[in-house]
């Protein structure tokens, strides 16, 4: 252990300790721009700099450690003035049109140009300009990057893409997408990490509320809403509602509020993609001359994405089954226009995820299965939602709570579950099992997948046949699977990827907390809604049975092929600059 003094407090820490850890360890705050505990500790914000007692020049907390009997200040007149300055130089290059900003109240260096009574800056201002598609997904502005490198380093050592770089040289320096490229040629996931670990407004998603706002005012249109088993776990975060105030009740009640005609769950056609998946599985499994394994889930765009431009040679291996969201899409335009009545021209379908790559795979023209346009038109993010809500001027804690429609709207326990990282080799599981024995297994027989291992395996079995799996969560986790899988050092039947840490609970367009891993707490939400869950199977969603029996006959039918399962291959998708080299 390590004694030292902070602020004149004596602090005793484990030997290795950085003084930022140090400080917080005895509640004592220092500020922090670019610091990202193990991707960027590379203290290049200068904003964290502390005086050491003996010692003339400041040091940054983020990458020093402590030594016995060292004396920390962290507040005093030299600590304050120098990060005044340092802070006062940032905003010198930093569109400040905070009432703009999409991150504005939710902006690290605007918290911290506030607390050091920043009103004016003494420095010329010089802000680059942004030249970027805006009809991507993901949106930068290069006028508010203010070079932390976190965007560069979360792609780099997490998602292992390395999207972005340095670019320029001197005063001119700046962040852009590498080998210079444009967004639109490069290898994205659109994982949307970049996004959430980003301290300002520098990048964010493309907003998509405009148009739903001029959907929702289209007398001629019916508007279909769906929401993701993710989005419920963090839907009131932004607006600060307690775990009991934030219910999905209440999340429903607020969608109303807001005008759409119908509220559905998305976890009802995550019912309908274990029938399928599940069922493609066994297919696969009865015939292992004619697949090769392992089977590899395809709920996940960004990891379809990641698949097609890293491993392209493996794209065949990805289950042929939808993503729930466009499942729901084709069903809401074929199955439930056709219960209303309805020409299904005049759906208008829109889906809450917590995921920008949603936003992308609903466009693909190989997701116009119903006949009447995008199966899904608009896919907003959770964080859309919240500024949707708040747009209306709606209260969510005064609402009363409400029910989702039907039938659409009915799910089980095992589609909650999709939200968190196992949740769908779970669920999957859960109905395999069942498939094969005729017989439901105990709902919790298969949580070996559970927890936030970036890569999790195991071996059940299922009427004494070995089913070997495995579960892996953030890219560079998928990449170091297929590595494994392709030198020959472990050999799978089944495996679920999900392309950002911890699921879909820690999505790229979940609300952005800097510095605060969520995905964990967030999916024991969703744990914790399945174990209380009048249905814990898939199979048993009566809701789902209707649909086959009314309409889509069995799973793995023609008319589920046409609506249900898609050809990865119908669309082009960058190469990584690796696979355009060969």
């Amino acid at each position: 252990m390590v004694n030292l003094t902070i602020d004149h407090i004596p602090v005793t820490v484990p030997e290795g300790t950085t003084i930022l850890d140090a400080a917080r360890s005895a509640g004592i705050h220092i500020p922090s721009l670019c610091y990202l505990r193990g991707v960027n500790e590379i203290g290049a914000c200068r904003v964290c700099v502390v005086e050491l007692g003996g010692m003339d020049r400041l040091v940054p907390a983020c990458n020093n450690v402590v030594e016995e009997g060292m004396e920390v200040l962290t507040s005093s007149p030299k600590v304050r003035e120098t990060r005044r300055i340092n802070v006062e130089l940032l905003l010198s290059q930093h569109d400040c049109h905070c009432a703009t900003c999409v991150r504005s109240g939710n902006c690290s260096l605007q918290t911290i140009a506030n607390d050091l009574n920043i009103l004016d800056l003494p420095f010329e201002k010089k802000v680059p300009e942004t030249r970027w598609d805006r009809s991507f997904p993901l949106f930068r502005d290069a006028s508010k990057c203010i070079k932390c490198m976190r965007c560069i380093q979360i792609c780099d050592k997490v998602q292992t893409l390395n999207i972005w770089d340095v670019a320029a040289t001197g005063s001119r320096t700046t962040v852009d997408v590498s080998l210079n490229r444009k967004i639109t040629q490069a290898d994205c996931s659109l994982c949307g990490q970049c996004i959430t670990h980003c301290p300002v407004g520098a990048l964010r998603e493309r907003d998509d509320t405009r148009q739903v706002f001029e959907a929702l005012a289209d007398p001629n249109k019916i508007t279909v809403v769906q929401v993701a088993p993710a989005v419920r776990t963090a839907w009131g975060e932004f607006m600060g509602l307690s775990p009991e105030q934030a219910t999905v009740k209440r999340m429903v009640a607020a969608l109303r509020r807001i005008g759409f005609d119908y509220i559905f769950d998305t976890n009802f056609a995550a019912d309908l993609t274990i029938m399928e998946e599940g069922s493609e599985f066994l297919q696969r499994l009865k015939n292992p001359g004619a697949f090769k394994a392992p089977m590899f889930t395809s709920c996940c765009p960004g990891w379809v994405r990641f698949l097609k431009s890293q491993y392209p040679d493996m794209v065949s291996q990805l289950s042929t089954a939808k993503s729930p969201q466009q499942m729901f899409g084709a069903v809401a335009k074929s199955y439930y226009a056709q219960l209303l009545g309805v020409d299904p021209q005049r759906i208008y379908s829109v889906s809450i995820m917590p995921c920008l790559a949603k936003k992308q795979e609903a466009a693909l023209p190989a997701m116009e299965s119903a006949g009447a346009g995008p199966d899904v038109d608009v896919v907003l993010t959770t964080r859309e939602l919240s500024r949707m809500i708040r747009a209306e001027h709606i209260i969510p804690a005064e609402l009363k709570e409400e029910e989702f429609d039907e039938p659409l709207g009915m799910a089980s326990g095992a589609g909650i579950i999709f939200g968190a990282t196992g949740g769908v080799m779970e669920a999957a599981l859960r109905s395999a099992y069942y498939l094969v024995t005729g017989k439901n297994p105990s709902p919790d027989a298969f949580r070996d997948v559970r927890g936030m291992d970036g890569w999790k395996e195991a071996t059940f079995h299922i009427a004494d046949t070995p089913i070997r799996v495995a579960v892996v969560s953030g890219l560079g986790n998928a990449r170091r699977l297929i590595q494994a899988l392709r030198r020959g050092e472990v050999q799978y039947d089944f495996v679920e990827v999900m392309a950002c840490p911890g699921g879909c609970s820690g999505g790229g367009g979940q609300p952005i907390h800097d510095g605060q891993e969520l995905a964990e707490s967030r999916s024991e939400k969703l744990y914790g809604l399945d174990a209380i869950a009048d249905l814990r199977f898939s199979h048993e969603n009566p809701s789902v049975q209707r649909l086959y029996k009314d309409f889509l006959v069995r799973p793995l039918s023609e008319k589920a092929h046409h609506l249900l399962h898609t050809d990865h291959t119908a669309w082009e998708m960058p190469l990584s600059p690796d696979n355009q080299k060969n």
